[in-house]
């Protein structure tokens, strides 16, 4: 039928817990929730949404206007091509003659410039020196002001006060895991700030220091966590970072 609605449809899997988050996040772009599974760890998200019609008339009418555009830019070429000619040998002998002036003008710097020395390591971002992280760690989790510190900030050091939200075992692997991470000290019960994530990593690559390093991490512990900045799953409402170390508080 010409009125039938067609829809596309998107497979969303993440951590349990932070579905919530992801579904407000779907909706807002006009996605239906249609269906959810659960397993112990994680949530499988099932969406649909109208498909948008195709605007073919207006893709006929702008290849219609490059077509028109290219024939007048082929006549103006066309027409201007004699004066080109004409000019071309002068236009050739001023080239020569800047190319060999500037040639000789030309001299080594007698000193080293000032941007050949090494920089100084950048600062490590925290919520004391920047407003902006500050912000961040309170927050909406799928708020663009995460999308807009990742991309700015990617491959920079943060350090922030948090807990472990949710530690699900990564893949079959019962050492490695996905951590959720949130500011703050309520851990499962963290409902402000980004959902950091730390994917496919064990208890050795928290690299923890200070006097009390824990044999085993869970649910709850609290941290001052030093990381490095990675990329902002929009979709997911997901903040990926590189553990850089783990103190225990």
């Amino acid at each position: 039928m010409a009125d039938e609605i067609t829809y596309e449809h998107k497979t969303v899997r993440t951590v349990r817990g932070s579905d919530g988050l992801v579904i407000s996040k779907m909706q807002k772009d006009g996605w239906e929730l249609v269906d959810r599974s659960q397993s112990a760890l994680r949530s499988t998200l099932e969406f649909r949404r109208p498909k948008k019609p195709q605007p073919w008339l207006l893709i006929g009418t702008a290849t219609a206007a490059l077509v028109v555009l290219a024939v007048v830019i082929g006549v103006a070429s066309a027409l201007s091509g004699g004066d080109e000619k004409k000019n071309e040998s002068a236009e050739s002998t001023n080239v020569t003659t800047a190319a060999t002036t500037a040639a000789a003008s030309e001299k080594p710097s007698a000193t080293p410039s000032s941007t050949a020395t090494a920089s100084a390591p950048a600062e490590v971002i925290t919520p004391q020196n920047n407003p902006e992280f500050a912000a961040l760690l309170k927050g909406d989790s799928c708020d663009d002001a995460n999308l807009d510190f990742a991309t700015r900030h990617e491959g920079r050091t943060v350090a922030f006060d948090g807990s472990i939200v949710n530690m699900a075992p990564h893949g079959a692997y019962d050492t490695r895991y996905d951590f959720l991470l949130g500011p703050g000290d309520k851990g499962p019960n963290t409902t402000v700030g980004p959902a950091f994530t730390y994917e496919d990593v064990n208890v050795f690559d928290l690299r923890p220091t200070g006097k009390k390093i824990p044999a085993a991490v869970g649910e709850g512990d609290t941290f001052r966590f030093v990381a490095r900045v990675g990329t902002f799953d929009a979709v997911k409402c997901l903040f990926f970072l590189d553990p850089v170390s783990t103190e225990v508080r």
